[in-house]
């Protein structure tokens, strides 16, 4: 028969806890100085953080400081980038104008030239000059008879009757246009049939 079955068996109570140590109470004393370390503890966080703050601080307005600097060097050289360009803009142009100008002034010192000669020169002095034209992209606008009227490259001096030739388009070419990098230099001047 076992111990749990047996009625005169009695359970032992559970071993109550150890009565712990009885909360001391502290005297104001102890009290007040707990409180001034607390304060003190904080007050070194917050004069960490001040400090980390203002040193965060001082960075950023030395980098703003060298970022404004350097932004304002930039813009200085790219005005005086622009200011080269604007002044010496033509000076690759005028270079490639001299050898026709050597030609004009070549053609004028012959005394005594016959009329084939000054065409001769004139016609080498005008390749010369499309040549020189062509390497800075300055390119002709000269529309073929029948091509369709285009307003943004050909400027309509008159208006003529043109059977059998489609509404709107191009008769002839009173002078030629020009275009400098696709852009309109001066229109071609045009006469055009009329439109319906």
């Amino acid at each position: 028969m076992s111990a749990h079955s047996d009625p005169t068996y009695h359970r032992p109570e559970p071993a109550a806890p150890a009565p712990s140590a009885p909360y001391a109470p502290i005297s104001p004393e102890e009290a007040e100085a707990a409180a001034a370390a607390d304060a003190a503890d904080l007050q070194t966080e917050q004069a960490q953080e001040l400090a980390r703050l203002q040193a965060q601080n001082a960075e950023l307005a030395e980098q703003y400081l060298r970022s404004k600097a350097e932004m304002e060097n930039l813009r200085r050289r790219t005005d005086e980038e622009v200011s080269k360009v604007r002044k010496f803009a033509v000076e690759a142009f005028a270079e490639s104008l001299l050898p026709v100008l050597d030609s004009l002034e070549a053609g004028l010192a012959v005394q005594e030239a016959t009329a084939q000669q000054i065409r001769q020169g004139a016609e080498a002095t005008l390749l010369q000059l499309q040549s020189a034209l062509a390497r800075h992209k300055v390119q002709p606008i000269a529309p073929e008879a029948g091509k369709r009227f285009d307003p943004h490259q050909h400027q309509a001096i008159g208006v003529v009757a043109a059977p059998g030739q489609e509404p709107n388009t191009v008769v002839a070419v009173l002078q030629k246009g020009y275009l400098i990098a696709e852009r309109v230099l001066r229109p071609a001047m045009v006469t055009v049939t009329a439109p319906k």
